[in-house]
């Protein structure tokens, strides 16, 4: 398997050359990964890719020299080879928990030690981060338009397997009740989940009792597990919806049957057909037999289907989730915030690339509503042990105030409300501090989470705006930094 540490840029690595025979590759600095504006119109975005990270920063450093000789190639680079073929991460790197649900300019990932040791990870940890973030924010909005459980089955469609793999993680912890890809099963310890293709039908020939001894095939060879048959191979109610019926009842398959049955619909009006087919199998006694439905869906064809009154029971989600197919670049960034103490920011002429400068950590605040319980009221990004901080650390009243607009502003009194910091440090000195968490305990953590929000700022179509603000301190070095950076541009001429 390839070193995935150095799926890197090559800029990356030209910069750390300058870094490293100017001196300045020991200055201490911090970088922040963010986003600046959710996919899709969300609200927000879920965190999914964190244990990747500490994977890619631990295998910093394990390559030969002639790895590096391949893409910097010559003498001049032969003493910046060696270096590079020995430097491990040394730092520390804070981040989001998987299952985290973020906001725009929030800190997901902020990586603190020696400039180049930091620089060089900037491209693997997008890579890694924009991946799957894209995958989970996605999932999470297919499976909120229902109900109903949502399997993810994209790894076909996937961008390499790779992608499959991991996106099919992220999936999961964004609300995907189960995935069928058989190496992100094994891997995080849970079942995968399938059914049966076409082409097992067909391979009986393509008669209607060709379909009919597949049918009771199948369910010989799989007695004792979830029986799912799929019926629109030749046609859904004339031969598919009966054959499956028939195949049951010859094969002992009822309501009392432990390990639950069913069939699948994957083609045609599946409203129109999950109504008649669900007729069907309560005429025949079958009120347990449950309905999947597959083919192309994303979380507007399931709510249009649920609209419809589609009787369907779980769903099946391809390409929509696995290649976030109408979002498929998802927005991270990395940029440079700090310095060897020193705040830095990059300006731009365009005001949404403004970001925001130092050592940050974000406070989540609940406050408990009597009718729907323990809610979360605002996120604010703070300089790590500024003045809101510590007063929200000390559970004294404090204001935050919108950015844009200091007219917006909202008060909490101390005693009304609870906090958490949502960024955690998974790497101290180098070394992984983060405790190891099991897939399903990541998605009871995004299910915990979702649930703190609003039902208003959890609905997929004009979202309920959710408070989330920079503090004074952190906006006073703002400004500061780009008032001097203004007057030194107004002032700067050459002869």
């Amino acid at each position: 398997m390839l070193n995935f540490s150095y799926c890197s840029d090559k800029y990356q690595y030209t910069m750390g050359k300058s870094f490293y025979e100017t001196g300045k590759k020991d200055k201490i600095a911090i970088f922040n990964m963010f986003y600046r504006i959710a996919p899709e119109n969300n609200n927000w975005a879920v965190v999914s890719g964190t244990e990747e990270v500490i994977e890619c920063v631990k295998n910093l450093g394990n390559a030969e020299p002639g790895f590096f000789e391949k893409f910097l190639p010559g003498e001049d680079y032969a003493e910046f080879r060696k270096y590079l073929s020995d430097m491990k991460f040394t730092g520390n790197v804070y981040a989001m928990r998987e299952g985290e649900i973020a906001f725009p300019n929030q800190p997901i990932v902020t990586v603190e030690g020696p400039l180049i040791e930091a620089q060089v990870l900037e491209t693997p940890l997008l890579c890694i981060m924009n991946h799957q973030m894209a995958v989970a924010t996605k999932a999470s909005r297919v499976c909120r338009a229902t109900k109903h459980p949502v399997s993810e089955f994209g790894s076909r469609r996937a961008h390499g397997p790779w992608a499959a793999t991991f996106g099919a993680k992220a999936a999961v912890i964004a609300g995907c009740a189960s995935s069928s890809n058989i190496l992100t099963g094994v891997m995080n310890g849970i079942p995968s989940t399938g059914t049966m293709a076409h082409s097992f039908v067909t391979s009986y020939g393509s008669t209607v009792e060709g379909e009919h001894k597949a049918f009771v095939d199948y369910i010989h060879t799989h007695m004792g597990e979830n029986l799912i048959l799929l019926i629109d191979t030749y046609d859904t109610l004339r031969c598919g919806i009966l054959n499956a019926i028939r195949a049951f009842r010859e094969c002992g398959i009822d309501d009392s049957y432990p390990g639950g049955y069913g069939i699948r619909l994957d083609s045609g009006d599946l409203a129109y057909l999950s109504i008649k087919v669900r007729k069907i199998l309560d005429d025949h006694g079958m009120k347990n037999c449950r309905i999947f439905a597959t083919n192309s869906l994303d979380e507007y064809l399931i709510t249009d289907l649920e609209i419809q009154g589609a009787r369907i029971d779980s769903y099946g989600v391809g390409d929509a989730i696995a290649t976030s197919k109408a979002a498929p670049c998802f927005g991270n960034v990395y940029k440079l915030v700090q310095i060897d103490g020193e705040p830095v920011l990059k300006r731009s002429e365009d005001t949404i690339k403004l970001i925001n400068p130092g050592f940050q950590i974000t406070y989540r605040i609940t406050k408990h509503d009597p009718d729907l319980g323990d809610i979360y009221k605002a996120d604010v990004t703070c300089l790590r042990g500024d003045s809101i901080a510590q007063k929200i650390e000390a559970g004294e009243a404090f204001t935050i105030y919108d950015e844009t607009d200091h007219f917006k502003h909202k008060t909490f009194d101390a005693g009304s409300y609870s906090w958490r910091t949502l960024q955690e440090q998974i790497i101290k000195n180098g070394e992984r501090c983060a405790p190891q968490h099991t897939l399903l305990e990541k998605k009871a953590f995004y299910d915990d989470t979702l649930a703190h929000f609003s039902p208003s700022e959890r609905r997929l179509i004009n979202p309920h705006y959710y408070k989330a603000d920079i503090s004074d301190d952190l906006y006073k070095i703002k400004i500061g930094i780009l008032d001097r950076l203004n007057a030194q541009i107004a002032a700067f001429k050459i002869d």
